[in-house]
């Protein structure tokens, strides 16, 4: 049973997932550094962990499992068994976040709106090259950028746009979860995040005309 795709397990394509990954966890790294806010897609655990007191790294997981059973429901028949290992990944994926995170202790706090939003903005392209280099390997995705992909290819929408969609409707949920069992919006929301999930598909867009311009290759990030 072929769980990777067509092409060879390859050195290049493990590298550029793991690589990929990392990148992700750094742009999380710096978005708390930032002190303007969480990436969209910690936003749910997040809030889950402040309404019901769940832990977060539990919360996370149960939030991976529910994106995992929509992907499973948008995609059918389509749907492929190394999908129920996104769970594994999402433990490598903590491990990644606690070493981007502890990377922050080197840089100095920021001390005003322009250094703030000067890590927001490493935040965000840290994601979207992340993005780049790990979805198109199609090993196993994040379920986060899992449900991305089923959704794209679901509404045969362009991946960056979708992920744009997706990005602002966890924003949504989680601020509507907030105001409903809290009568607040959530701690880790702030500008940062609303600047995350408006720009990081738009910045994956432009790294992948550029890569495109450069190398004229053109990348399908919607093969899973």
């Amino acid at each position: 049973m072929d769980f990777f795709g067509n092409d060879k397990l390859t050195f290049k394509r493990v590298f550029n997932y793991l690589l990929g990954l990392w990148f992700i966890t750094l742009g999380i790294g710096f978005s708390i550094k930032s002190n303007l806010g969480a990436t969209p897609v910690s936003s749910i655990p997040y809030t889950l962990n402040l309404i019901w007191g769940i832990e977060i790294g539990k919360a996370t997981i149960i939030f991976h499992a529910v994106l995992v059973l929509i992907e499973l429901i948008l995609l059918g028949k389509e749907f492929k068994v190394k999908h129920f290992l996104q769970v594994f990944v999402g433990v490598l994926f903590g491990y990644f976040t606690t070493f981007s995170v502890g990377l922050m202790g080197f840089i100095p706090d920021p001390t005003s709106i322009l250094s703030e939003l000067l890590l927001t903005f490493l935040s965000i392209f840290s994601v979207a090259l992340g993005l780049f280099f790990y979805v198109p390997t199609n090993i196993i995705p994040v379920s986060v950028d899992g449900v991305t992909q089923a959704l794209a290819i679901a509404f045969n929408m362009p991946f960056s746009k979708t992920k744009v969609v997706y990005d602002v409707s966890l924003l949504v949920i989680s601020v509507v979860l907030c105001f409903v069992f809290l009568g607040v919006i959530g701690g880790s929301i702030g500008i940062g995040t609303i600047l995350s999930a408006v720009f990081v598909g738009t910045v994956l867009k432009y790294i992948h005309k550029l890569n495109s311009y450069l190398t004229g290759k053109t990348i399908d990030f919607k093969q899973m």
